[in-house]
């Protein structure tokens, strides 16, 4: 899959494609982000983890302009990211799949995934309800994308059934098909493993390392520490809104702030 191609790119590529600086989230003067800071490479697998509340969703819906943090920075391939509303960021090449399923049920999985696509539609209202050449030119191009994403999520085959009738674990990859198909540099996934079985949850190890591999950077918010620490290069471990450690995974697993803090006794995962 090809990464996105931004409008404008700055002068001298960065060396980190997300820089996030000092953020500060409080929610009714309980800090849900107290300072956070870190940095993402491309091309990598990087994860956040900390206990239930720790402030890592929070911190997501941060980065993708559904919050507006009170202090910090983030800066997303060389551009200043807050402020922005969320559209504008995900139009930088930023997408996102949530802990809850958010699928058109009654819809096709082609066009669920091609829901994500119209991000990158450029046609305005006028030339589509007239239906003009570029138009349908734009269409085939979209339908050309989502067609990649299906390809990569292993779904091309449910394509035309209805997203409903399919397995939870299969809805979840739908959902991640929708987020590629915008052809995003970096992808947010929001406890992706969530009540998928052992099986499904090989499979999906497996996708995010095709993902990656397609070029996309990942950065990932998961319980599940088996996938965790054996998809990823690095981990932020996040403690009541504030950044308790940061590595790799054989350095997060060998922490022992991380271990009384979260992993307790289990520290040694393989899957």
């Amino acid at each position: 899959m090809k990464p996105l191609s931004p409008s404008s790119a700055p002068a001298s590529p960065p060396d980190k494609l997300l820089r996030v600086d000092g953020l500060e989230q409080s929610f009714g003067g309980v800090m849900a982000l107290a300072g956070v800071s870190f940095q993402v490479a491309p091309s990598l697998i990087y994860a956040v983890i900390g206990p239930n509340g720790a402030g890592k969703t929070t911190l997501f819906n941060a980065l993708c302009g559904f919050y507006q943090p009170s202090a910090g920075s983030v800066r997303f391939d060389g551009r200043e990211l807050l402020g922005l509303p969320p559209h504008r960021i995900a139009a930088q090449g930023m997408a996102r799949t949530f802990q809850n399923l958010q699928l058109f049920f009654n819809m096709t999985v082609l066009e669920n995934v091609m829901a994500g696509c119209y991000l990158r539609a450029r046609s305005g209202l006028l030339a589509t309800a007239l239906r003009l050449p570029e138009v349908r030119r734009e269409e085939r191009q979209l339908r050309e994308w989502a067609r990649e994403a299906l390809e990569l999520c292993d779904l091309a085959d449910r394509s035309e059934q209805p997203a409903g009738a399919l397995p939870y674990g299969l809805m979840k990859r739908v959902e991640i098909a929708r987020a590629l198909a915008t052809q995003p540099r970096l992808l947010l996934l929001d406890e992706p493993a969530a009540g998928l079985n052992d099986t499904e949850s090989l499979a999906l190890r497996d996708l995010i390392a095709r993902v990656r591999a397609s070029g996309v950077t990942v950065l990932l918010v998961e319980h599940h520490m088996p996938l965790v620490m054996s998809v990823s290069d690095r981990l932020l471990v996040l403690d009541y809104g504030s950044v308790l450690a940061e590595g790799t995974p054989a350095e997060i697993q060998a922490d022992h702030r991380v271990v009384a803090a979260y992993l307790g006794g289990a520290v040694q995962y393989a899957v």
